[in-house]
């Protein structure tokens, strides 16, 4: 019943408003449908799912109102079978994912209810959704903004991190001030942009029993007073002067209890790897990018020391995540090329990217991309290198082509132990060519070339397109020169193949596929997951209002 009280209310409040004053009413739904279709041939088995429950789905419904300076909202959440909590098992969960209210009074705006928002980069606070992760960090609680002018603004708030229907125990506060300075004259201007922000999370005594019935098991040497208590603050700031665009940003953590998976933990025999420490953290950050003419430049540091930030140090993988931390790698979108994505590391991590754009004509265009990921330690994460040429010819057709070269850890970024590093090779094709102005047709074709994990692939893509109603496509993902066993332990080649087809009514879209999907890595914005392979059969459908 407490779920629903906050629904009826806002039901309530918004029908009495309107009674006095029309406002503006919009909405918007997503639904996602899974048959699930054993193959025990791809490991696409074991899971509740393809034993018993061969369904799963999910539905969000949005709605949103604005009236006399309010600004209303709640989001109905349906979890059913569903394997996005833990790709291996089900969860199952209906309820209220969301309400807030929002006033705007003078320069005063306040809010209450589940709310999203972030401090800088996110590196001390981002309260966000990722729906493909299972990811809604919201903060359920309130907050105050105070617009000193259109360019200064203060903003705190406080309350507690959200865990599906329910919220995490433990406190969350924090304030941010941020401003805009413009110097020099309109031929030469110069802007700063500078902000600063402060984070303080209390752990609960129920989180903090637990931190010290892991403390008791430990040895002398391994144990430590945690405390209850911890500040992040950031300072950041962007300038720009002409074409040149430069952004830095310096976090800082005091200490904080948390899991390190690799600490070395004394033990009555030999010593294990992962425990919990208290360690202050820090991650810098800085992103310069210039644009003048064909060029375009961008390059970005980051270096991340202990910033593991979580509502309780117990938790792992993607729960209780307080923060955020930018990844440095370029967002791939090609299906082995996007194959190896990693994860933004919080514990030690060094990174450097370098984008390079050119333009040679309105018909050619080329872009390399290059980044370096280590361990603080000098130790190899993640090294690609991405070259990109386009080459359109008029409005007829465009050619996109390049080469990834590419360097993975595995063992770090999919915990899998004693396995090398994934060095793969992948140059790809993509070709655009249109009939008529409604009427287009899409082809990719790429390699990989690699001897680690599953070995090499060919993947293949047709997709014909007629605007603005109906797309259609065909895919398949083809494991040549297998290097892992199947179920009965021999090298097979298998063909993943993808059919589908889309449809789209004005704000509509319906998606219905059959996938056979080999098991990888999902990522959104640097943060993943590894799943397992699916088959089955795909539907999918949003709308907004």
């Amino acid at each position: 019943m407490t779920r629903i009280l906050p629904l009826i209310f806002i039901i309530f409040f918004s029908s009495t408003l309107f009674a006095q004053e029309k406002g503006v009413f919009s909405g918007a739904f997503e639904t996602n449908a899974n048959v699930f279709l054993r193959d025990s041939s791809i490991h696409a088995n074991n899971t509740p799912q393809y034993d018993h429950q061969f369904f799963g789905g999910e539905a969000w419904l949005n709605l949103n109102y604005k009236i006399q300076g309010f600004t209303i909202g709640t989001r109905f959440d349906m979890f059913h079978n569903s394997n996005l909590r833990n790709p291996t098992g089900s969860y199952s969960g209906t309820g209220i994912g969301r309400w807030y209210l929002k006033k705007q009074i003078n320069k005063l705006e306040i809010s209450a209810g589940y709310l999203y928002d972030q401090i800088g980069s996110g590196f001390i606070f981002r309260a966000f959704e990722t729906r493909p992760l299972f990811i809604d960090n919201a903060l359920y609680g309130a907050s105050m903004k105070y617009n000193f002018s259109d360019t200064w603004h203060l903003m705190g708030f406080v309350g507690k991190q959200k865990n599906a229907f329910d919220t995490y125990s433990g406190n969350l506060k924090g304030i941010r001030a941020e401003g805009f300075i413009n110097l020099g004259s309109e031929e030469s201007p110069i802007t700063f942009a500078p902000g600063i922000g402060l984070v303080n999370k209390t752990i609960s005594d129920d989180y903090m029993s637990g931190v010290k019935d892991v403390l008791r098991s430990y040895q002398a040497e391994d144990r430590f007073t945690p405390s209850f208590n911890t500040f992040a603050s950031t300072i950041y700031n962007t300038l720009n002067y002409k074409s040149l665009s430069l952004y830095t940003e310096v976090a800082l953590k005091s200490k904080d209890v948390f899991y390190n998976p690799f600490a070395e933990k004394t033990e009555l025999v030999g010593s294990t790897t992962g425990k919990l420490v208290s360690q202050s953290g820090s991650v810098l950050y800085g992103s310069l990018s210039f644009a003048q003419g064909k060029w375009g430049v961008t390059a970005e540091v980051k270096r991340t020391e202990n910033f593991s930030f979580r509502v309780d140090p117990n938790l792992t993988l993607l729960r209780g995540l307080i923060n955020y931390l930018t990844p440095l790698n370029r967002q791939n979108t090609y299906r082995l090329t996007a194959r190896y994505s990693p994860a933004a590391q919080d514990i030690s991590e060094i990174a450097y990217a370098l984008d390079l754009r050119y333009k040679f004509n309105k018909a050619l265009s080329a872009n390399v991309n290059i980044s370096n990921i280590n361990t603080l330690a000098g130790d190899t994460l993640f090294q690609e290198v991405f070259t990109e040429v386009i080459y359109k010819h008029k409005r007829k057709w465009q050619l996109t082509s390049g080469v990834q070269f590419l360097t993975y850890n595995q063992e770090i970024y999919e915990t899998k132990a004693e396995v090398p590093l994934v060095k793969a090779v992948t140059p790809y094709l993509d070709f655009l060519y249109k009939f008529t102005p409604t009427e287009a047709l899409r082809l990719e074709l790429q390699y990989m070339n690699t001897k680690q994990d599953f070995g090499s692939w060919i993947f293949g893509l047709a997709e014909f397109s007629i605007a603005p109603r109906w797309n259609f496509e065909m895919s398949g993902m083809y494991n040549n020169k297998p290097k892992k066993p199947n179920s009965k332990g021999e090298l097979e080649k298998i063909l993943y193949p993808t059919l589908g087809i889309v449809f789209f009514n004005e704000s509509q879209r319906y998606s219905l596929r059959y996938v056979k999907q080999v098991e990888g890595v999902v990522c959104s914005g640097g943060i993943c997951r590894l799943e397992p392979a699916f088959s089955g059969v795909r539907f999918s459908m949003n709308t907004t209002f």
